[in-house]
């Protein structure tokens, strides 16, 4: 993995914009604002590396599962903050295996092995369009003769086949909050009602505030039942709201994706748990809930939070907070590892995974050690001209 200086096309935030990332730019405290697509670099993979690369993200997947599972097993619900009226709910959703469809593990990797695992964003992540959509066309564009680490378009509407396959009504409702004003959030959901729809499924597109409930089933804006719902929405805040308890009865006809047991992935506990079943793996970081333990380089991290970036990291010799994402929820403490440096940038490598296949990458990097909003977002190529 390297970091090559790239001439950006000409017209490429028309280009971009037009492509469905509406939300290219990033407002900065000051009322300045930067492009958060950057295509003056782009990143160089091996093909070696990117199949070793897979082969990380699918085992990190098997043993965030088997965590799950361990979970629910030991009944440690109270480690992730899920309240006791939801444990059942939890435990019959990872039973009953109803479809999950796609996540991305946040990673530390610099080009040289192992990998290490930051967190799973397993309930709502996002970069999707720009990992999966603008970065291919800008490969296309750039450097037709290439290759990239992306199947993720193909996976989602091979996963979206499979889910329809399950189906009485193929109706599936996609929702995501309009409270959400950048626009990320409409456009992954469009984007993934696009892969729904090319799969053959019949969608509805819809904020999930028009979703309503009339006593014994969830209903769409025109009175239709929601059988199906792929929810942009985490479940930690569903669980907060009043119908957070009916979305979770037994007897309601609605299947979330994703399901409830993704609760358990999402959440920062996760890291801890994995710790605790595999210590000393060579893509973990020691992790622990109950404090530091002894750690003098570490990062604390909000147990629930949507794709929450760190809120502390504590050196010997310093501790950088990051105003927002705090909770009294509690923490997970993760020993630092600070993100590789490129030419100054700092990097974290996002590793997709569909339906429990790995199926891609996207790479953010921030000026400093938190990759918080006004991180940017670079495309990648696979360089077969140079032999792993």
């Amino acid at each position: 993995m390297r970091r090559e200086t790239a001439t950006p096309r000409p017209g490429w935030a028309a280009t971009i914009r037009e492509q469905g990332l509406v939300y290219a730019t990033t407002e900065l405290p000051d009322g300045a604002t930067m492009s958060y697509w950057d295509e003056t670099a782009a990143y160089a993979f091996e093909l070696d590396e990117v199949l070793r690369l897979e082969e990380a993200t699918e085992e990190l997947h098997r043993m965030s599962v088997a965590a799950a599972e361990h979970v629910v097993a030991r009944g440690r619900y109270a480690d992730f903050g899920i309240p006791a009226w939801a444990a059942e709910a939890v435990a019959r959703s990872l039973r009953e295996a109803p479809p999950t469809l796609y996540g991305r593990f946040d990673l530390a990797y610099d080009g040289s092995w192992p990998p290490k695992l930051l967190e799973y964003n397993a309930d709502t992540p996002t970069s999707l369009v720009e990992a999966s959509i603008i970065q291919w066309y800008w490969l296309e564009q750039t450097r037709p003769e290439a290759d990239q680490w992306n199947s993720l378009h193909e996976r989602l509407v091979g996963a979206w086949a499979a889910v329809g396959a399950g189906l009485h009504d193929r109706r599936v409702h996609v929702c995501w909050s309009d409270e959400e004003e950048s626009g990320e959030d409409q456009i992954t959901a469009g984007y993934l009602a696009e892969t729904a729809r090319q799969a053959g499924l019949d969608v509805t597109l819809l904020p999930v505030q028009q979703i309503g409930w009339d006593g014994r089933r969830f209903v769409d804006a025109a009175n239709r039942p929601v059988t199906t719902c792929f929810k942009l929405y985490p479940w930690e805040w569903m669980l907060a709201e009043p119908y957070g308890r009916p979305a979770l009865e037994p007897g309601t006809p609605t299947t979330w994706i994703e399901p409830a047991w993704k609760l358990l992935l999402s959440n920062k506990a996760l890291l801890a748990v994995l710790w605790e079943l595999y210590p000393g793996h060579e893509y973990l970081l020691p992790a622990y809930l109950d404090s530091p333990r002894g750690m003098t380089r570490y990062v604390a991290k909000p147990l629930l939070g949507r794709e929450g970036a760190a809120v502390r990291i504590v050196t010997e010799d310093a501790e950088i907070s990051n105003p927002g994402g705090y909770g009294d929820e509690g923490f997970c403490y993760q020993e630092f590892r600070a993100l590789p440096s490129f030419d100054g940038n700092h990097v974290v490598l996002g590793s997709w995974i569909v339906a429990g296949e790995a199926a891609g990458a996207g790479i953010r990097e921030s000026p400093g050690l938190i990759t918080d909003g006004y991180a940017r977002f670079l495309p990648h190529y696979i360089d077969a001209q140079r032999p792993g």
